[in-house]
Parts: C-alpha cells; sequence; structure tokens
C-alpha cells in the first residue's frame, strides 16, 4: 500500500514536472514570436505622372473710357460682338462663353475736389470667360488676338487674375494605377530594407495614402501637369 502511495507521488510530481517544461517552452516560444511581429519597416512609395490638362479657363478683359456713357455702353457692346464672333469663327462655341456686366468707373466723381482735370471721365472693364476642353484651340487663338487688337479693342492681361488656368480633371480615372506604382516602390525599398538586416518581409501592417498633388510642369507649359502621391506602408519583418 505504502510503496502503492509513493510510486503514484513520483508520477505526479513527474508529470508536474514535464507540464511546467512544457508550459515553460510554449511560453517562450510565444514570446519569441511575439518579438518577432514587433519587428517593423516603415517606408514610402512615390508614384509621378505627367498628364495634359483637359479644360481651360481663359478669361478675357478689355478697356475703353468715353465723356458720354450711351457710347461708352454701346463700344463696349460691339467690342463684345467682334470677340464672339473671333472665338465662334474659331470653334468656340457661344455657349462656352460667359459675359460679365461691364464695371464702369466715374472718374469725375473720384477726383472731385482735388482739382485734377478728367480727359475721359468714364472708363469701363469688360470680362468674358471662356471655359472649354479644346486645349490646343484655345492656346492657338490667345496668340492670335492681335487680330483683334488691330480693331481698336485694348485688352488687359498683365494681372496674375487674368492669366488662362488649366485644370485636369481625371484625376480619379489615374488614380488606381498611381496608387498601384507607390505601392510597388513601397515594397522594393522593404525588401531592401529586409535583405540589409537578413530578415522576410511580412504582411501589411499598416498603410496610408498621402494626398494627390497636382502642379504645373513648368512655368512656360502650364497645361502640363505633373500628378504626385506619396504611400507610407509598415511591414513585419521575419
Amino acid at each position: 500500500m505504502f510503496n502503492h502511495q509513493k510510486f503514484s507521488a513520483v508520477v505526479l510530481g513527474l508529470s508536474l514536472i514535464l507540464g511546467l517544461a512544457a508550459l515553460g517552452y510554449l511560453l517562450g516560444s510565444y514570446a519569441v514570436t511575439v518579438k518577432e511581429y514587433e519587428r517593423t519597416v516603415n517606408v514610402r512609395g512615390l508614384a509621378e505622372m505627367e498628364v495634359e490638362a483637359d479644360v481651360v479657363i481663359w478669361p478675357i478683359q478689355f478697356t475703353e473710357a468715353g465723356n458720354d456713357l450711351e457710347e461708352l455702353y454701346n463700344l463696349i457692346d460691339s467690342n463684345n460682338n467682334k470677340i464672339l464672333g473671333f472665338l465662334q469663327r474659331n470653334g468656340i462655341d457661344a455657349s462656352a462663353v460667359t459675359l460679365s456686366p461691364p464695371a464702369i468707373t466715374d472718374r469725375l466723381a473720384q477726383l472731385y475736389g482735388t482739382g485734377s482735370p478728367v480727359e475721359l471721365r468714364y472708363s469701363a472693364q469688360q470680362n468674358l470667360t471662356v471655359y472649354s476642353s479644346d486645349i490646343a484651340g484655345v492656346r492657338s487663338l490667345m496668340s492670335s488676338m492681335s487680330e483683334l487688337g488691330r480693331e481698336g479693342i485694348v485688352f488687359s492681361g498683365a494681372e496674375y487674375h487674368l492669366q488662362p488656368e488649366y485644370i485636369f480633371s481625371r484625376l480619379n480615372d489615374i488614380k488606381p494605377a498611381m496608387i498601384e506604382q507607390a505601392t510597388r516602390e513601397a515594397r522594393a525599398a522593404a525588401e531592401k530594407f529586409a535583405d540589409d538586416s537578413q530578415s522576410s518581409l511580412g504582411k501589411i501592417r499598416s498603410a496610408s495614402q498621402g494626398q494627390f498633388s497636382i502642379t504645373d510642369r513648368d512655368r512656360n507649359n502650364p497645361h502640363i501637369k505633373n500628378v504626385r502621391v506619396v504611400v507610407t506602408v509598415e511591414y513585419y519583418l521575419t
């Protein structure tokens, strides 16, 4: 009886020792695994693409002056018709042109009490805006405005707000391909890090996409745009 109890105690003790050893091994293995998963590399991938604008907004402004207000308005109407006719003859539909009300300034009222002479009492600014997808056609017309200048129309154009604006509106069409390219660039950088550290590249831990930026390629060709995006990816290293 005593021997049987002693044998049972020995078996129980050995079982406890083996169980604790196995538990220790499992906990140690888990700790190593967790530690391995804490090893990560954070990389960025860049994608750039050169595209042409697909919309142009072209402001046209001319000025006139005179002493008779009615004659001044008639002259503005005549110039508007000349410009609209010129645009339509060159392929710009009337629906693509917006005509703003003329801005009339009474110089006599502005100089009241100063004693300065006023040769022409009224001055006027008239704005027309062309909104078109025909980039090449509009750019060609910009260099042909001298034809209207010879007819006595005085155009403004040096001011910043009168510079043509070029827009690229098809960003959604190229987004998937650019994100894919940026992600490939990020993975290539991560694989280089993994090789240098004698590790293997694991799964993606996190990823974030930066904002797309659209800028002019250069100041002389604002209709050519540079689209850019940066993707940030964090990989596990094993």
